[in-house]
C-alpha cells in the first residue's frame, strides 16, 4: 500500500528542508510560466523558439569547428623537408589514412588490359595515321572493371597518361569521336598526336535514376549518389572506386614498362585524378583542372563528395603535399556547371585558389603546385596549351602540343555510352552489396570474438547444460568497443562541454504530476533541451527511478506528454502517471534537410548528428544526478523511432543509462540503410543523411546491443511497423539474446512483438521499467 499523500503545506516545509520546493500552484499562466526549479536560474525563452534556437546553434558551432579544422590539422602532420625520401616517409601514415578514408582498402586484381568488341561495335574503335583508338576493360576488384578507351599511338610512347573526363562527358569526347567537346579541349587526341599513350575511363556520370518505382523517384538520387550511398556504410566510396580504376590503369602501364606516368582530369575527372596521384606515388605527374580549391564549404558540393572527416586532416592544401615531390599542375578553370545534387559545384574566385596553393607546405627540394590562369584572373581551359605543356614537360616531353585539324571517326555506328555505364554502375552495387551480406561474419570477427575469442569456438552438443562465461571479463574487453563506437563511428568534436548552467520553468501542472522546461549548456552555440516531469507526491528523502523518454524524427518533448500522439500515446506522461520521473530530451532531428545538412557538415569534421546528441544526453544524466530526489543508478532510455535509434546509439556510449528500451527502430542496420534489394531499405528514401561511416563493418544493432551488457536492454516490435521486417528484427536480436545468455544475463533482456505499427506499445516495457528499476506497479 502507498501511503497518503500529506497536506501541501507540509509538503513545501519537508521540501525547503531538502533545498527543493514543490509550492502549491496557482491556477494562472503567467504565474505558472515565470516559477523555476531551486538551484536554476528562470528560463526566459519562448517555448516556442527552442528547438529553432537550438538548431541555429547547432549550424553555427559546426560552421566553427569548420572554421577551426585549418589550424588544427597542424597535429596532424610531422613534414620533413631534409631530403625527398625523408619527406615521403614523414607523409606516410597521412596517405594511409587519406587512403581509408576514401574507400581504398581492397586488394586489386591481376594486371590486364583486355580489348573487346563484336561485329557492330569492334574493338578497333577508330585509326588515324598518328594512333588507334580502342574499346578495352581491365580489371578492378573483385566484379568490377574499368571501361573507357586505349588511345595507342603508332609510334614508340612516350609517356603514359590516364586522363579522367569530367561526370557528364565520355571518353568519346575527349577523344574527338562524339560532340561535345571543343577541338582545343580534346585532351586525349591532342596527346596520342605527340605520342603519349592514354587510358581514358568512363566514369559514373550525374544523371538521375530512371524508375518506375515512384517511391524510388521521390529520393531523387543520381548515378554517383546511389553507389555513395550504400559503398559509404560499408567504409567505401564512388570515389574510391574510381580512385581505384585509375590506379588499376597505373599498375597495367607499371607492368607495360611505362617509366613516366601522369594523371590528368577535368571536373570529377580532376578531383579522381587528384586523389590518384596524392595515394600513388608511381604517379610522376598530375593536371588538376576545374577542382581545385578551398574545401571548407565541401558539405555544400554535391553529396557524393562528402567523405568522412576529410576536413580533420585534408583540405586540397594537405592533399597536394601528399603528391609533393611530385609535379602537380593546377589549372584554374571554368567548373562544371552542377546543381540541384543535394549540393552544387561553383568556380571560386582565382584568389581563393592562390589562398589554398600559398597553403601548400615547401621547402628543401619540395616545391609547391605550379598554378596556370588567364593574365586577367579569368579561368583558361580547361586543357589550355599552357598547362598541357607544363604537365606534358614534368612526364620529360617537350613539344608544341599542336593539334590536327582532322578528328577520328567512330567506326561503332551507332554508340550509346548508356550500356556503358549500366555496366560500371552494376558491377560497383554488387560489390557493395557483397560487402553488405558478408558484413555479419566481418562485424563478429571484428568485435564479437575479439572481445570473448571463446565464444568463436562453440562446437557440436547434446549436453544439457554449459557454462557460462564471466560477464566482468567481457564488459572489459568491449570498453575499447565502445570508444571506438563513439570515436569513430558517432564521431566526437574536439571542444570540452561547459558547466551545466540550468534554467528551468514550470509549463504543465496537473494532478499527479509538474513539468518544467529545462536548458542546460553543451558549448558556446548549443544547448540540451528537454521537460522534467515530477510526481507530486515524492516524499522528503526519496529518491526515485527516471525514465527518459525520446521522440523520434521531427518530434519535440511535449509529443512524448500530452500531445495525444498515437505513435508515443503520451508515455512519458503515463509513466509519470504511474509515480516515475520522467525526462523527454529534444533531439535536432527536426525540420527535416536543416538536421540533414547539420549532420553533412559534421560529417565533414569526423561528426554526425549523434555527436551533439550524445553530448547534450550527457549533460542531462550529469543534471539529473544532482537532483535530492533521483537515484542515479536508476536512469533508464525509452525512445521510438528515431528515439529508438538514439536507444541504440547512446545508452551503449554513456553508461549512465541503467537500461534501454528501443521502440520502432530496431534492426538488421546495415541492411536497413545499404541493401538495395529489400522494400524498406533507406537507399530508397529522402533520408540521405542515413549513411555512417563504416558502420557495416563495425557495428549493427547486435553489437550496439553489446555494449549495453550487463544492463537490463529490451525490445519493443510492432508486427506492422513498417520501418523493417519482423524476420530481419528477430535475427538481430537472437544474436543479443544469445550473448546475455552465454554470459548468464538472459533475464536481463526481452523482445516484445505486438499486433500494431510504428508505435509505443507500453505493456511488456512498462513492465520491463518496474521490475529492472525497481519501483512497483500502483493500482
Amino acid at each position: 500500500m502507498f501511503k497518503k499523500a500529506p497536506h501541501p503545506i507540509c509538503l513545501a516545509v519537508a521540501w525547503l528542508a531538502t533545498t527543493v520546493t514543490l509550492l502549491a500552484f496557482q491556477d494562472s499562466t503567467e504565474t505558472t510560466s515565470a516559477r523555476n526549479l531551486p538551484d536554476t536560474e528562470l528560463l526566459s525563452w519562448e517555448e516556442e523558439d527552442l528547438s529553432g534556437r537550438l538548431m541555429d546553434g547547432a549550424h553555427r558551432f559546426v560552421e566553427r569547428q569548420i572554421a577551426e579544422s585549418i589550424e588544427k590539422r597542424a597535429a596532424f602532420w610531422k613534414y620533413d623537408f631534409s631530403s625527398p625520401d625523408s619527406y615521403e616517409k614523414s607523409i606516410e601514415d597521412n596517405r594511409e589514412r587519406f587512403g581509408r578514408i576514401i574507400g581504398v582498402v581492397d586488394p586489386r586484381m591481376a594486371v590486364s588490359m583486355e580489348q573487346f568488341g563484336s561485329d557492330s561495335s569492334p574493338a578497333l574503335v577508330a585509326e588515324t595515321t598518328d594512333y588507334q583508338v580502342l574499346q578495352v576493360r581491365w580489371p578492378v576488384l573483385e566484379g568490377v572493371f574499368g571501361e573507357g578507351l586505349l588511345v595507342r599511338p603508332q609510334r614508340t610512347p612516350v609517356a603514359g597518361i590516364v586522363l579522367l573526363p569530367d561526370a557528364d562527358q565520355t571518353p568519346e569526347q575527349l577523344v574527338g569521336l562524339a560532340a561535345g567537346i571543343p577541338a582545343d579541349q580534346q585532351l586525349a587526341r591532342r596527346m596520342a598526336e605527340h605520342d603519349f599513350e592514354v587510358i581514358i575511363p568512363a566514369l559514373i556520370s550525374r544523371k538521375r535514376l530512371e524508375t518506375d518505382d515512384a517511391q524510388l523517384r521521390q529520393s531523387d538520387q543520381t548515378h554517383r549518389e546511389w553507389i555513395y550511398r550504400q559503398a559509404f556504410h560499408m567504409g567505401r566510396h564512388i570515389i574510391g572506386y574510381e580512385v581505384q580504376t585509375v590506379l588499376a590503369a597505373v599498375d597495367w602501364f607499371e607492368q607495360s614498362g611505362k617509366t613516366e606516368i601522369g594523371v590528368a582530369g577535368y571536373g570529377e575527372g580532376g578531383l579522381i585524378a587528384f586523389y590518384s596521384a596524392a595515394l600513388d606515388r608511381r604517379v610522376d605527374a598530375a593536371l588538376v583542372s576545374g577542382y581545385f580549391d578551398s574545401r571548407q564549404g565541401v558539405w555544400a558540393e554535391p553529396i557524393y563528395r562528402n567523405v568522412w572527416g576529410l576536413l580533420r586532416e585534408f583540405g586540397d592544401a594537405e592533399i597536394a603535399s601528399l603528391v609533393a615531390p611530385r609535379s602537380l599542375v593546377i589549372e584554374y578553370s571554368q567548373m562544371p556547371d552542377v546543381s540541384d545534387q543535394k549540393g552544387a559545384v561553383k568556380t571560386p574566385s582565382l584568389d581563393l585558389v592562390r589562398n589554398e596553393i600559398d597553403r601548400v607546405v615547401h621547402g628543401g627540394s619540395i616545391s609547391p603546385p605550379q598554378l596556370i590562369a588567364g593574365e586577367d584572373g579569368e579561368p583558361v581551359g580547361p586543357a589550355s596549351v599552357a598547362a598541357v605543356k607544363r604537365f606534358a614537360s614534368a612526364l620529360g616531353v617537350n613539344s608544341d602540343l599542336s593539334l590536327s585539324a582532322t578528328p577520328p571517326v567512330d567506326r561503332r555506328q551507332p554508340y550509346s555510352a548508356d550500356s556503358r555505364e549500366a555496366r560500371l554502375l552494376k558491377q560497383m552495387e554488387g560489390h557493395v552489396q557483397d560487402l553488405v551480406r558478408q558484413s555479419e561474419h566481418v562485424r563478429d570477427s571484428f568485435f564479437l570474438y575479439s572481445a570473448m575469442p571463446q565464444l568463436a569456438d562453440v562446437r557440436w552438443s547434446t549436453k544439457r547444460r554449459h557454462p557460462i562465461h564471466s560477464a566482468e571479463n567481457f564488459v572489459k574487453a568491449s570498453q575499447s568497443f565502445r570508444d571506438l563506437f563513439r570515436t569513430e563511428a558517432m564521431g566526437q568534436f574536439d571542444e570540452p562541454v561547459l558547466g551545466l548552467n540550468p534554467r528551468t520553468r514550470v509549463i504543465i501542472e496537473t494532478e499527479k504530476w509538474t513539468a518544467y522546461d529545462v536548458v542546460l549548456d553543451v558549448w558556446p552555440e548549443v544547448f540540451a533541451w528537454g521537460v522534467l516531469l515530477i510526481p507530486n507526491d515524492i516524499q522528503p528523502g526519496e529518491k526515485r527511478p527516471v525514465v527518459v523518454c525520446q521522440h523520434g524524427r521531427a518530434g519535440i518533448p511535449r509529443d512524448t506528454i500530452d500531445a495525444n500522439e498515437t505513435a508515443y500515446n503520451n508515455f512519458a506522461g503515463v509513466l509519470a502517471d504511474r509515480g516515475f520521473i520522467t525526462f523527454a530530451p529534444h533531439n535536432l532531428y527536426r525540420g527535416e534537410d536543416r538536421y540533414r545538412w547539420l549532420d553533412r557538415k559534421a560529417n565533414s569534421v569526423k561528426g554526425t548528428l549523434f555527436s551533439f546528441i550524445i553530448d547534450q544526453h550527457s549533460q542531462v544524466l550529469k543534471w539529473l544526478r544532482t537532483l535530492p530526489f533521483v537515484d542515479p543508478s536508476r536512469i533508464a532510455f525509452y525512445g521510438l523511432s528515431y528515439g529508438g535509434e538514439t536507444a541504440m546509439r547512446v545508452p551503449s556510449i554513456l553508461e549512465g543509462y541503467s537500461l534501454s528500451i528501443c521502440s520502432g527502430d530496431f534492426n538488421q542496420w546495415t541492411r536497413k540503410v545499404a541493401s538495395t534489394d529489400q522494400p524498406f531499405s533507406f537507399m530508397r528514401t529522402i533520408e540521405w543523411e542515413m549513411p555512417y561511416w563504416n558502420l557495416g563493418h563495425t557495428f549493427d544493432y547486435a553489437e550496439m546491443g553489446y555494449l549495453m551488457i550487463p544492463r537490463p536492454f529490451m525490445v519493443e516490435r510492432g508486427h506492422l511497423d513498417l520501418v523493417g521486417r519482423d524476420q530481419w528484427v528477430a535475427h538481430e536480436y537472437a544474436k543479443v539474446r544469445w550473448l546475455y545468455a552465454q554470459l548468464g544475463l538472459s533475464d536481463r533482456t526481452e523482445i516484445e512483438f505486438f499486433q500494431g505499427g510504428h508505435s509505443i506499445n507500453g505493456e511488456k516495457t512498462f513492465e520491463f521499467l518496474h521490475k529492472h528499476l525497481n519501483w512497483p506497479v500502483r493500482e
